[in-house]
């Protein structure tokens, strides 16, 4: 220990070096999120270029090595000295933070897309290396680096002819990714496949070279073109929901810089909304301005509409959430100057958007709407039904008010609670039956973990409205223990009594089923906590081997048959198969599903709202025909030898 606290005490970490000390600060995370944003973070730079209107293809492919390549036809970053670094513009733009074309001037960038614009250099800074290669001015240049610093001289060779763009190949370093470096092709592909949707016109091809992941033994390839934009998006949304209307209602315009896409369509067989918000090319999960303004127009147009056809009564009032019922919209906004708030960094502040949004789609919808009478009429039918629903819902929504008065009177009598009232540590089970209900209670920590057993199946909240879910007893035991309060209002993080939700079923069909039904009442009923992370799913084991005083837990068929393949030929050994969670003593349930300290516990998360919204949709559904097809198409694909029949 020493007492020295000088100036050379204080460490001054330059650009790069600070990038590699503190990689969370640039990129969210060290983990999957961090590692897939890399990628993004080099396709953002092609997309940019797609905006300017310099690029029309962009390739992105997954290399055997583990490498990720990022190919665009747009003009190439600039190869000639920089005159305040002395290096040329590729370096720069490859090795000092905040060095790049989209800082004003007049480099041909109106607007940019990444969400924290840090740049092609921060991904350099974290990759074991990264090859840059250039075609522009009828020369190739190219130029490698190793974490971030310069490995060779940038060289220029003729023979690139008149070929111009970029291309960037990185590998990620191992030692700053906690959860390894391999590339989730879902992940990706879901974002690569809604750029294509939010930039009409630009082709993406995303090609997985990783032979050795692949069942096929082929390179899996997919292209993402859509010359229709995000109508496409809309359209892609909805394919498997039946239209109230053909013809998608699209709005584009733009004032004070401010570029406003929006495409609009209602289905006959949905309940709820589904409303998708971007800001230059980002996921706004958490709103924003833009979204503001488009609710506030919706609701106030449709009622002008609806009373100019005589269909409401001057003292009725078509809610937000009524007009909204069976909607599904996108809404893509590029702003030159983006203000983003929220935890996550995913939620538009810029005030003027709102007003724009607003005046922009007031003008179009109503005119829109007045030359096609019959499809006013479709949209406010179904807004009145949702409104009518909903009165008749209003006793059963007012009886859960008053009972979340008092706390005491709100929290169902089959909730074992626990003792925190702390929120942010408390967690809760939701498990099926009594009997699972009993050892849950028996073998967890009363400090921290509640249990809710529920009987039976909940209701598909799919294709229910709000008046069954309210008299529901299961749902509204749901609803007041975990605090959520009413469907529609917005989503608060305050309210809800517990930080974990988890959901532990059975490990067969039924249980299975159980799950789907619960998971489907989070994302209908309160979608923002399954995108703020709140829900989890337990994973209980299925097999105990028990040889001599040793005892194995098995969460497989897999598992099970690799542990006893490394027995002596001779050993004897026996196997229990936990048919249901209420079988396993509260030691073992503990021990091996409960525990903070041993067990597994996964979180929903949504990589792609479009495709989250249409599985629901199908599975879900009241349309026989697309369910059937979905899995007649993908039951064959699935690996299901861990399933329990």
């Amino acid at each position: 220990m020493t007492n020295n606290y000088g100036a050379e005490q204080i460490q001054v970490l330059e650009g790069i070096e600070h990038v590699r000390k503190r990689p969370g600060m640039y990129i969210g995370s060290t983990g999957e999120r961090g590692l897939h944003h890399l990628v993004y973070e080099v396709v953002d730079n092609s997309v940019d270029e797609a905006l300017a209107g310099y690029c029309k293809n962009i390739q992105i492919s997954l290399n055997p090595d583990g490498s990720v390549t990022v190919v665009d036809d747009g003009r190439g970053i600039p190869t000639d000295i920089h005159p305040r670094t002395g290096k040329s513009a590729v370096e720069t733009v490859l090795t000092v933070l905040g060095a790049g074309g989209k800082f004003g001037g007049d480099s041909g960038y109106k607007v940019t897309g990444g969400l924290h614009g840090v740049g092609v250099s921060v991904v350099n800074a974290l990759s074991q290396w990264l090859e840059v290669t250039v075609w522009r001015d009828g020369k190739i240049h190219t130029q490698r680096f190793e974490r971030g610093v310069p490995a060779t001289k940038m060289q220029a060779e003729p023979g690139a002819g008149e070929r111009t763009g970029t291309s960037v190949t990185f590998l990620p370093d191992p030692t700053i990714f906690t959860t390894g470096t391999t590339f989730t092709y879902a992940t990706l592909s879901g974002r690569m496949r809604e750029l294509a949707f939010l930039n009409g016109g630009v082709r993406i091809t995303f090609t997985d070279n990783r032979l050795e992941l692949l069942e096929t033994g082929e390179p899996k390839v997919e292209s993402y073109f859509y010359e229709g934009g995000i109508r496409e998006y809309v359209a892609y949304m909805n394919r498997d929901k039946q239209p109230l209307h053909e013809e998608i209602v699209y709005v584009q315009g733009e004032r004070n810089n401010v570029q406003v896409e929006v495409a609009l369509q209602w289905s006959a067989d949905a309940y709820t909304d589904n409303l998708l918000g971007f800001a230059n090319n980002i996921r706004t999960i958490d709103g924003g301005t833009h979204l503001e303004g488009l609710k506030t127009v919706l609701t106030r147009t449709m009622n002008s509409i609806a009373r100019k056809r005589n269909k409401l009564r001057d003292d009725d009032k078509l809610a937000g959430e009524n007009v909204r019922e069976g909607l599904t919209g996108v809404i893509s906004v590029k702003v030159p100057e983006p203000e983003f708030e929220g935890q996550t960094k995913t939620k538009l502040g810029n005030t003027e958007v709102r007003g724009i949004v607003d005046s922009l789609v007031g003008e179009v919808l109503t005119e829109y709407l007045e030359f096609r009478p019959g499809v006013a009429d479709a949209i406010i039918e179904k807004a009145l039904e949702a409104y009518r629903a909903a009165e008749a819902a209003r006793k059963a929504r007012e009886l859960v008010r008053r009972k979340s008065v008092l706390e005491s009177s709100t929290l169902p009598g089959k909730l074992a609670d626990c003792s925190s009232r702390d929120p942010s540590e408390s967690e809760i089970f939701i498990v099926e039956g009594d009997s699972a209900g009993g050892s849950a209670k028996q073998g967890r920590d009363r400090r921290f973990q509640a249990i809710l057993p529920l009987r039976g199946k909940i209701l598909n909240i799919e294709k229910t409205d709000d008046a069954k879910i309210y008299k529901n007893t299961e749902i509204q035991a749901l609803i007041t223990a975990l605090g959520l309060g009413i469907k529609g209002e917005e989503f608060e993080s305050g309210q809800l009594r517990y930080h974990r939700i988890v959901i532990m079923t059975d490990a067969d069909v039924d249980g299975a089923h159980i799950r789907t039904l619960l998971l489907t009442f989070f994302y209908r009923y309160q979608r923002d906590m399954v995108d703020q992370g709140f829900v989890y799913i337990a994973c209980p084991p299925l097999y105990k081997i028990e040889r001599g005083r040793n005892h194995y837990y098995c969460y497989s068929d897999r598992e099970r048959d690799q542990i006893t393949s490394g027995f002596p030929e001779n050993a004897k050994y026996e196997i229990q198969r936990f048919k249901g969670l209420g079988e396993m003593m509260p030691q073992q349930l503990w021990d091996t599903t409960m525990n903070p300290e041993s067990r597994t516990l996964k979180r929903v998360a949504i990589e792609d709202a479009a495709e989250a919204d249409r599985v629901f949709t199908v599975l879900m559904g009241d349309r026989v025909a697309p369910r059937r097809e979905f899995i007649e198409t993908y039951g064959p694909k699935l690996n299901l030898t861990d399933l329990d029949i």
